[in-house]
């Protein structure tokens, strides 16, 4: 059964691991396969930091000992952006579609409760369908339209800016 959880300063090769893998499995992720260089010490130093912030977190997807997936909380580090924080999202291609993402969400709005954040925002290519009715549906709304915003094999592509607000 999987488990979400908030993520640990153990984590470390386990979410550099699923990061890497999902460089590879889908092209609506911001990196290429291979491109990521972080360093297994970088990512305990980052996941350190996300521990210790009181606007920022980490919530992991976990099956037995592998993270199948993530959702990534970045809080604003200056008081004018305080309350608001950009989300990432990630779910390894073979457990999606098992309601993960719905999870993730659920946990992420009973965490952001305790906390100032009263805006999310994130983007997402125009064409992940699947994605964007999740946000949807977790009452994220389609903001704005930023154009030629990513290039993946040599073609551009346009991204949403979605937002929602408490």
């Amino acid at each position: 059964m999987i488990q979400i959880r908030e993520i640990s300063e153990d984590d470390n090769m386990l979410f550099l691991q699923l990061n890497k893998q999902l460089d590879q499995e889908t092209n609506f992720m911001l990196f290429e396969p291979g491109e990521r260089s972080t360093t297994l010490e970088q990512q305990r130093q980052i996941i350190s930091t996300f521990i210790q912030s009181k606007n920022s977190n980490i919530f992991v997807a976990e099956l037995d000992t592998q993270l199948v997936g993530h959702l990534t909380v970045i809080g604003g580090n200056l008081s004018r952006i305080e309350h608001r924080a950009h989300l990432v999202i990630g779910i390894l291609n073979k457990f999606i579609g098992q309601g993960i993402g719905n999870e993730l969400f659920n946990h992420l709005e009973v965490w952001r409760q305790t906390t100032c954040i009263t805006r999310l925002e994130l983007t997402v290519i125009t064409q992940n369908e699947r994605a964007i009715s999740l946000y949807n549906k977790h009452g994220f709304e389609i903001e704005g339209i930023k154009k030629n915003s990513m290039k993946i094999n040599h073609e551009y592509f346009d991204e949403y800016m979605m937002g929602k607000t408490f």
